[in-house]
């Protein structure tokens, strides 16, 4: 966990790192080390292919992951997982199943994810990249990429979810 240098209320100087705590010298106001809710999505189609993207943007830029992102301010990870499918993909889907919450860091020194990860089909609409994803790509399960190739431990951690359920 990386520390944090100033106080995002008045701008003041952190002080050090209590547990996920760190103190504004400042103001007082505490600052936590909290996980940011995330939504994934897993894609699958008829025949069982998974799609992915291949990531545009840093951390993990060139590597394959599962479409997805933060959750907004005001909306559940249902909302975001939709909004972020349709962001990068240009579909609309239907949700079909929730695999399970995986803790992550958003690369290497980032935050802390905390990633609600969704099986859905696409309702509408042909998959095409857009936002922040480079390519799409659908996967037999027998030929999806190399772990050296996913961009995060927890795209890792859900396609095995994916496999057990």
């Amino acid at each position: 966990m990386r520390e944090r240098g100033f106080c995002g209320f008045c701008g003041g100087p952190l002080g050090p790192l209590d547990g996920n705590r760190q103190d504004c010298t400042g103001c007082g106001e505490p600052f936590y080390h909290d996980a940011k809710p995330c939504a994934a999505v897993l894609v699958v189609d008829a025949s069982g292919r998974v799609l992915l993207g291949r990531r545009a943007i840093e951390p993990a830029r060139g590597l394959w992951d599962i479409p997805g992102g933060f959750c907004g301010p005001d909306e559940t990870p249902e909302e975001c997982a939709r909004r972020e499918l349709r962001e990068e993909t240009g579909c609309e889907i239907e949700l079909t199943g929730f695999l399970g919450h995986l803790v992550d860091v958003y690369g290497e020194g980032g935050d802390h994810t905390l990633n609600a990860v969704f099986t859905a089909r696409i309702a509408a609409g042909e998959p095409a990249a857009a936002d922040d994803v480079a390519e799409l790509r659908w996967f037999a399960r027998d030929e999806l990429p190399d772990p050296a190739r996913l961009a995060f431990a927890n795209t890792v951690q859900a396609l095995a979810l994916l496999d057990a359920a």
